[in-house]
């Protein structure tokens, strides 16, 4: 090859690599911008600076609201997943059950296919009859249960490479189940713990359709609820305050998983953890 057609080749993929960060950028940049521009549009541009978006985002009196709330059902579904996960997972793991794998793949399946709208009728009867309707716990409960199994199945995997030797040498010792759990286990599979947790609380944050049904008192409603709402009587998105709204309803996702990243440096590739 000669240098000048390795010299475009260079150029090209640099090229093609720029475009590609700036169509991702792009979004990125109006969610930065916008809530700081007196006239936003759907369009990015400099912003004329204000902080009258904020202004009128306090006046919404269910914006600020929603927030709590979702941080009630992002963190009680995250709780209940991570312990309902982390002790099916172990049980999972350490049992020899006929058809385990199998019997995996199958919650897998269901929790792809049985989920969404074509499970809302059933899981509204459901709630109606639990009186769980306009409550947070049916809300945590309905998300909780689609998730279970993709969290027990991932987790399976990193209590498949927890070393039963070091469990055995806590029985020798003496210690109960619980405690080999608890002392051994459990602060082995911490990164899986908080790829399951930023997960659950990531999917649970942007979850509209369950909270949406299940919710009768805006009170109660999450901030995906609530974000439909920002819009005029005529139908017209009042964008300086979605824009503002999309800002604070976006950064404790991101603040949440650079923290757990840096602090148990996990990755993930294709469902394999790295």
């Amino acid at each position: 090859m000669t240098p000048v057609r390795h010299a475009l080749g260079t150029i090209g993929r640099a090229v093609f690599l720029a475009l590609v960060l700036g169509f991702f950028a792009l979004p990125l940049l109006w969610l930065a911008s916008a809530p700081f521009d007196a006239h936003p549009t759907i369009t990015t541009s400099v912003p004329e600076f204000t902080l009258a978006n904020f202004r009128a985002l306090l006046d919404n009196p269910y914006a600020l609201g929603s927030l709590r709330n979702s941080l009630i059902q992002a963190c009680g579904s995250a709780a209940l997943v991570v312990t309902l996960a982390a002790l099916a997972a172990y049980a999972l793991s350490r049992a020899r059950v006929p058809g385990r794998d199998a019997l995996l793949y199958v919650l897998l399946l269901l929790s792809s296919v049985v989920t969404g709208t074509a499970a809302m009728v059933p899981l509204f009867e459901l709630a109606t009859r639990l009186n769980l309707i306009d409550t947070h716990l049916g809300v945590v409960l309905t998300l909780s249960g689609g998730l279970l199994p993709a969290a027990i199945f991932i987790l399976k995997d990193f209590m498949d490479a927890t070393p039963t030797s070091y469990e055995e040498s806590a029985r020798v010792f003496g210690a109960s189940a619980g405690q080999v759990l608890r002392h051994v286990v459990i602060p082995l599979v911490r990164p899986g713990l908080a790829t399951i947790t930023v997960w659950t609380v990531a999917n649970v944050w942007g979850s509209f359709l369950q909270p949406f049904i299940l919710l009768r008192d805006p009170d109660k409603a999450p901030g995906a609820v609530i974000l439909y709402t920002l819009y005029t009587e005529g139908g017209a998105p009042r964008l300086d305050v979605i824009s503002a709204f999309s800002l604070l309803y976006s950064l404790p996702v991101v603040v949440m998983y650079v923290f757990v990243s840096r602090r148990y440096g996990f990755r993930f590739h294709g469902g394999i953890k790295r």
